[in-house]
């Protein structure tokens, strides 16, 4: 009896892993996987797709991504950002909150789920946001579907102020309760913004000064207050572009403690230095700071052992007028980096300073498992999204700010020569990008699924809601 074709198969590919790089063929019907196998034994199908001499890699997972929509969209939107991301080889993206109005209701949720929902090329999860005035509100977002939360312990673009760390707690004794993982942008308010206003009345405004505002103990002290509130709640705590080599020894030993900790870490903080922003002055102006030569290395060691656990890119775009202006304090910190984060990882990974089953687990697998999507998403197996991206290695071109995807034609990247790049991209099983060029359907990208492991919270008898309660005796 003839076998009933399915949807599609991609033939020829070497299927990579964490563990191994194999050649086999995928068989995708709906959207699934329902075959990894030798190219001769998966089902005839309606499309194929013909891989040969290429890699077969599960779609990036980056966990933070800033569209600006909705109120900043003459930087990105959701079309655009997405388009981006699609180009990247990236198939989820986690979107931060630092919007206007910022996401810290529900209404303000369902306002961006909807408008990404009718626009984003691939899937999504949306951050709700942890911040002093809202710790009643948290809960009702997590029940309207808030994929995670951030907390901005220092400031950022969207200036939203940091809370107080007695709501900061209160916020981690919440999030604990329901099992949710909150990221932190680790950064000490308050030495920052002394350091800079020092720095203004003294008239520096040399890119320089950004650096000198922003030490390494403002991420030390902060990454140690957020450790132990989340050790103290049980909660799930996450780690954003961590940007220095610098509290990775608290990070280090909080794992071997037990706590739930997992670490993003960045391209721009492990291939760039200050000798580049020498160069480029406002244009690499990004919270964190990019730091001197030395950090680079100790993160590339940290992700080699598992202190930190996976690439994201916080992309962050703006328009070329705001990162050029005469004042570092006037350019505004972020740059695009969805569409990038791919390419020049694989250069890196031709060079020789990890392998490709290393860049799997750091852009699939691991964030996949930090956000409650795996074994559904991060992997290539029977049971699992057909997210996917086709690579050729040894593609070799240079990065052009004027063609990359995002409404921000300005980037740190311009010129880098990179060697390798993704030529396909899959979302659920339909082609979004194809040979550098978008060809998905607007909408197509769905909010994500997650199941997050049960709770564990800490101290439950001393957390704010407990205290108000009567005593029994």
């Amino acid at each position: 009896m003839d076998q009933v074709p399915v949807d599609l198969v991609i033939k020829n590919g070497r299927v990579v892993s964490p563990e191994s790089t194999v050649p086999a063929a995928i068989a995708v019907q709906d959207g699934v996987i329902v075959a990894v196998a030798e190219d001769g034994r998966v089902p005839p199908a309606r499309r194929t797709i013909d891989a040969q001499g290429r890699y077969v890699l599960p779609g990036c997972i980056d966990s933070h991504v800033h569209f600006r929509e909705p109120g900043y969209t003459h930087k990105e939107d959701w079309e655009t950002g997405t388009a981006a991301a699609a180009c990247g080889g990236v198939t989820t993206v986690f979107e931060m909150p630092n919007t206007n109005p910022p996401t810290g209701t529900v209404a303000a949720l369902e306002q961006k789920r909807e408008l990404a929902g009718s626009k984003a090329y691939v899937d999504f999860g949306i951050y709700g946001l942890l911040d002093e005035n809202n710790l009643d509100q948290l809960e009702p977002l997590i029940d309207a579907g808030a994929a995670a939360f951030k907390c901005f312990m220092g400031n950022t673009f969207g200036n939203l102020p940091a809370p107080s760390d007695g709501a900061m707690l209160e916020g981690f004794e919440i999030l604990a309760r329901r099992g949710m993982r909150c990221t932190v942008h680790a950064e000490n308010p308050s030495i920052m913004a002394r350091r800079q206003k020092q720095m203004e009345s003294a008239g520096r405004t040399d890119p320089s000064a950004h650096l000198a505002a922003r030490p390494e103990i403002c991420e030390v002290e902060a990454v140690g207050r957020a450790i132990a509130f989340a050790e103290w709640t049980g909660g799930r705590l996450h780690i954003a572009h961590k940007s220095s080599g610098a509290a990775l020894y608290l990070v280090r030993d909080a794992k071997r403690r037990g706590v739930d900790v997992t670490v993003e870490t960045c391209p721009q903080y492990l291939l760039l230095t200050t000798e580049d922003m020498k160069r480029q002055g406002g244009v690499m102006r990004v919270n964190p700071p990019i730091r001197e030569p030395g950090h680079g290395e100790a993160l590339w060691q940290a992700l080699r052992d598992g202190t930190v656990d996976m690439i994201a890119t916080d992309h962050a775009p703006h328009t070329p007028e705001e990162k050029t202006r005469a004042s570092i304090w006037d350019c505004d910190c972020g740059f695009p980096g969805v569409e990038t984060q791919m390419p020049l990882m694989l250069t890196e990974m031709n060079a020789g300073r990890m392998s490709l089953n290393d860049y799997v687990r750091w852009s699939a697998r691991n964030p996949a498992m930090a956000w409650g999507l795996y074994p559904r998403k991060g992997v290539l197996q029977v049971g699992s999204d057909a997210d996917i991206v086709i690579v050729d290695a040894g593609r070799e071109q240079r990065i052009d700010q004027a063609t990359l995807h995002s409404r921000s034609h300005i980037s740190p990247w311009h010129g880098r020569l990179i060697k390798g790049a993704p030529v396909m991209t899959l979302v659920r099983g339909r082609v979004v990008m194809d040979d550098g060029k978008l060809v998905g359907e607007k909408g197509w990208g769905r909010p994500v699924r997650q199941h997050m492991p049960e709770p564990h919270p800490r101290n439950t008898d001393k957390t704010s809601a407990a205290i108000v309660r009567p005593p029994r005796f």
